[in-house]
């Protein structure tokens, strides 16, 4: 529904404007839906509710090979089935009615399976042996709550964040024991969801943490074309180039890696086997009305096609639909100028489907040849000058068809003869008029639409009679102009939005539920949210989900005016027939008139046109309320319910430990960003230790590169000891605790030791052990680095090994400066503090010199301000988007109510003043250029600037 302040006001921003004119903002929430209640991130140590992996079957019946000679079950099964039918047949003449349908039934089945043995489909190595793999069942966990409307309330400096309704719209913060306690148990309000993690594990989690089997209508899923990975992903927030076969363009996130044949033990192999997998998963969450699009090109299509139709099954292939693509694509050949989808449905018979229309073009209409005055009834030819401009076209003359009034078909006429205009007219022999009878040529000749040319009499149909004609599934007109300055293209393989907002309106309504399992730039949920559809949203990179956050979250749509806003979309939205000024059709009903209306004297049927509904041009609608949640799982040891515990958890342990020294010694080189490495040598498992998992040497301060150097002459072996130091991993499944980090840090200070740095490598970690680290490093006697460790090094041997892939990588940390700050001149609370937060820059410590090397604030891609952190999740107050234009779209459209100087701000590195909330901190998190998530948290003390 309309977010409201009461019931008769749509929420706006401050009413206190600088113009005249009022600019209203407004979103779009779902209050009618429900999804269960989720844990925060704060809460993540804690929480115990754990499940087993889920396993999932496929057809054991498919044989790897269709052979009727030899081993094969398929044979055996075959032979039951006939032997079944057989048996069945012969009984059917002597048995009663009942008995009959039953056997009748039988036989349908038996004949239905019997066919599926026989019709032929893809395999490929290594799928005989797979017919069931398991898949992880992990907690989601909510890390951020954001809100446009909240942003905007946030940065009118006068009020105070605690009473600015930052429940996010029925989403309340709830402590430690409800969240332990409801979460996965209770239903809560519908938010639309950002969700890092692999597809697979998180729709796993979508299936059996929160029972949303059979509840998605639409899923589009635009996998890698499996090709070169340079063609379908981004590593860089701010670079869309992407170099094939380049490492330096390579980031090995699993989605990433998993996806290119370059990187693939298998090829294509795997390549399949990792999208029938994704496509299990999907059916299952499909409703019974629901659609699948996945889009892809046409080197693959084929291979695509046939899993799609081994996992969805051949009768529910919707249709294939090719469409132009931004560009084409230079070969040597013909240019490749069009991608494609594959449209299948959990049930043809059931599918939702809305038929979508495009304008009649008069150029593109061949067959409406003349020109006629609907008044004289006046005919002439229409030339090939006034297709190409209408505006040609004489005033009172309409683009018409005309259409011989007698039917080829073969009939007896109530009368064979007709006059009209005195002139006698004979329908023929075994022929018949359309109309069927005299009185419909009357009610035609009354409304002018019949014309005698020679011994012909003909039906006038003119163009906008029907001025739309059906999409059909040829989608010439996508492609570069899908693309705007309100909405850019941010990603290097951004889908236009036309494609994916005709797939939308195709088969779903307001309200319904859409899925997209590979993120990318969020095209997928920004159309859902222009349409108020809920979505979800899914990927594992942090990059193209960095750009997705920033492009809804600066994003403003049409606000369509709602037929129920008591029932927000669900309820649907508002149609009209209406005309302009020179009487073409410009509203979301239009009538089809036809020869068979007029001559039964009918009124017109009608045609919705579901992507015209009303508009409110006095209101700029924003993104609703979402949230940015991951699959991180509970940390391993804590939970003593689990089913890894004592000398299985402990095998466990040291398996990973284990695999991830193996990975350390096979690409022991940390990046520090501004081409600086750290390269270890003799990494191995260190004697005697119960929180240390390896030890290494690196070579000492100052002495890096020369020694690299010196390496790299000498075939990669070391020449020089260096300093000692040690490491320890993070859990396989979960986040690096403050715990650890302390233990850790003792251990390594032991006498005899002689450890010169501890390295801690994670996959994610609390805010606390992070704040913990850097007290450490720049306090005390033992430096610490945080060491980000991306995912992909769990994939065992799928993965190959890239000398110069960033495996491990040293993120900064946010220096910022919180301050106290003048109250504003308009709006301020009398005897309030009011306070500001500069980013300054962005530490980076470089363990090769045991220094921090700095990037100013203003050079970061974006950075979020909570104003009021309750340790539990991250709630965005204020965003900025340092030196791009992300806000210009608000800022257009708000022009009258904000002044020039906010939106400085937040593209700036400066927040605007807000009051202190009822937590008494605030945490800052910068995304860097990689997509990393780096946070600080500082208490607000109060003191001068």
């Amino acid at each position: 529904m309309v977010t409201r302040k009461n019931p008769s006001a749509i929420k706006t921003t401050d009413p206190r404007l600088r113009g005249t004119s009022i600019a209203q903002t407004a979103e779009y929430t779902h209050q009618t839906a429900r999804s269960l209640i989720r844990p925060e991130v704060g809460v993540q140590p804690r929480f115990k509710k754990r499940k087993p992996p889920a396993k999932y079957q496929y057809d054991a019946s498919l044989a790897p090979e269709l052979q009727w000679d030899g081993q094969n079950p398929a044979r055996e099964r075959g032979e039951a089935l006939i032997a079944e039918i057989d048996a069945a047949s012969k009984t059917l003449a002597t048995s009663d009615n009942s008995a009959r349908s039953a056997l009748l039934a039988r036989i349908e089945v038996a004949i239905r399976e019997l066919k599926a043995l026989s019709k032929p489909f893809l395999n490929w190595t290594g799928k005989a042996e797979r017919l069931s793999f398991e898949v992880p069942t992990l907690p989601m966990f909510i890390h951020e709550r954001l809100s446009t409307q909240a942003i905007l309330d946030s940065v009118k400096g006068y009020k105070i964040s605690g009473q600015l309704g930052f429940d996010f719209h029925g989403h309340p913060d709830r402590d430690l024991a409800e969240q332990l306690l409801k979460s996965y148990e209770h239903p809560n309000g519908w938010f639309n969801r950002i969700i890092l993690g692999d597809s697979l594990v998180v729709m796993n989690s979508l299936v059996h943490y929160e029972h949303l089997a059979g509840q998605v209508q639409m899923i589009y899923l635009d996998p890698p074309y499996g090709v070169k990975f340079g063609s379908n992903f981004q590593p860089f927030v701010r670079k869309r180039d992407v170099t094939h076969n380049d490492d330096e363009d390579m980031t090995r996130e699993p989605e990433m890696v998993k996806a290119y044949r370059d990187t693939w033990e298998l090829g294509l192999h795997s390549y399949l086997t990792y999208l029938r997998d994704r496509l299990l998963l999907a059916r299952e969450l499909l409703a019974d009305t629901g659609s699948i699009f996945v889009q892809i090109s046409d080197e693959n299509l084929h291979h695509v096609r046939e899993v799609m139709d081994e996992v969805f099954g051949t009768d529910n292939c919707c249709g294939i639909i090719p469409f132009s693509k931004t560009s084409s694509t230079a070969t040597t050949l013909l240019g490749e100028g069009f991608d494609y989808l594959l449209w299948y449905a959990k049930s043809l018979e059931r599918v939702k489907y809305r038929q979508l229309y495009l304008p009649k073009i008069e150029a593109t209409f061949k067959s409406y040849k003349y020109l006629v005055n609907p008044n004289t009834l006046e005919v002439h030819t229409l030339t090939h000058s006034m297709r190409d401009d209408p505006s040609t076209i004489p005033t009172g003359y309409k683009i018409a068809r005309l259409s011989f009034a007698v039917s080829q078909e073969a009939g007896k006429p109530e009368s064979r003869f007709y006059t009209f205009n005195r002139v006698k007219y004979d329908c023929g022999a075994n022929r018949h008029w359309k109309t069927t009878n005299p009185i419909g040529l009357d009610r035609l000749a009354a409304a002018k639409r019949l014309i005698g040319l020679g011994s012909q009499l003909n039906y006038v149909r003119y163009l906008d009679d029907f001025p739309v004609t059906p999409l059909t599934n040829a989608w010439t007109d996508t492609g570069s102009a899908g693309y705007s300055n309100a909405d850019p293209k941010l990603y290097v393989v951004q889908t236009d939005v036309n494609v994916i907002q005709r797939c939308l309106l195709m088969t779903t309504e307001p309200g319904d539920l859409v899925l997209d399992p590979t993120c990318g730039s969020g095209t997928s949920a920004y159309v859902a949210e222009q349409w108020g559809r809920r979505w979800i949203t899914i990927d594992t990179s942090r990059v193209p989900l960095a750009l997705a956050r920033q492009r809804l979250l600066t994003a403003t749509f049409n606000y369509h005016e709602l037929k129920s806003p008591s029932q927000g979309p669900a309820g649907g939205f508002v149609y009209k027939m209406k005309r302009n000024q020179k009487g073409e059709h410009i509203g979301g009903i239009v009538p089809h008139v036809t020869l068979k209306s007029i001559a039964n004297d009918e009124p017109p049927e009608v045609e919705i046109l579901v992507d015209r509904p009303e508009k409110l041009s006095s209101i700029t609608r924003v993104t609703g309320p979402f949230l940015f949640e991951a699959t991180i799982p509970t940390a391993q040891g804590f939970d003593e319910e689990s089913a890894n515990t004592g000398e299985k958890q402990e095998e466990a342990d040291a398996a990973f430990i284990d695999r991830m020294v193996g990975v350390l010694q096979a690409s022991p080189v940390l990046h520090l960003g501004g081409g600086k490495t750290v390269t270890f040598s003799q990494v191995r498992r260190p004697a005697r230790t119960l929180w240390l998992s390896a030890e290494a040497m690196r070579p000492s301060n100052g002495m890096t590169d020369a020694l690299e150097a010196a390496d790299a002459a000498n075939g990669g072996l070391p020449l020089s000891t260096g300093d000692a130091v040690a490491i320890v991993f993070g859990p396989a499944h979960g986040v690096v605790t403050r715990r650890q980090v302390e233990e850790a840090w003792g251990e390594a200070q032991l006498p005899g030791r002689g450890y010169k740095h501890l390295y801690v490598i994670g996959f994610a970690i609390e805010p606390e052990a992070r704040q913990r680290i850097d007290d450490y490093y720049s306090r005390l006697g033992l430096p610490v680095t945080y060491v980000q460790a991306t995912p992909d090094v769990l994939m065992g041997d799928l993965l190959k090994n890239m000398r110069s892939s960033q495996i491990f990588s040293v993120c900064g940390q946010p220096d910022v400066d919180v301050r106290t700050t003048d109250a504003p001149d308009e709006d301020a609370i009398p005897g309030e503090t009011y306070w500001e937060v500069q980013l300054r820059g962005l530490d980076v410590f470089d363990p090769s010199t045991d220094r921090i090397e700095s990037r100013k604030g203003l050079d970061v891609p974006a950075w979020f301000l909570d104003t009021d952190y309750n340790s539990l999740v991250f709630r965005t107050r204020q965003a900025f988007f340092p030196r791009t234009a992300a806000w210009d779209n608000l800022k257009r459209s708000l022009k009258a109510e904000f002044d020039d100087s906010v939106w400085e701000h937040l593209a700036g590195d400066t927040s605007t003043p807000f009051i202190a909330g009822d937590n008494k901190q605030i945490a800052v998190k910068v995304i860097d250029d990689r997509g990393n998530e780096l946070m600080v948290v500082r208490e607000l003390k109060d003191r001068k600037a």
